[in-house]
């Protein structure tokens, strides 16, 4: 499974609380390559996030599914 469809239904139940998963732009970013943007507030709530991670936490990634490009930071 590619990357977009399980973002779209994660911003999906993100948005319950004003919040989304958002991709980094440009080559480096200090925020790593997925972040959590508040909108409400205006702040980042969270960075570098493994979109797999809310996916499975959230109920929108069954457990026999695998992102492709999915990977994990080490020590957060």
């Amino acid at each position: 499974m590619t990357m977009w469809a399980p973002i779209q239904r994660i911003n999906r139940k993100f948005r319950q609380d004003d919040q989304r998963l958002r991709t980094a732009r440009g080559w480096f970013s200090e925020l790593g390559h997925y972040y959590v943007l508040d909108f409400k507030h205006n702040w980042i709530v969270k960075g570098y996030v493994d979109p797999e991670a809310p996916g499975r936490d959230l109920g929108v990634l069954k457990a026999y599914k695998q992102l492709l490009g999915s990977w994990s930071y080490p020590n957060t």
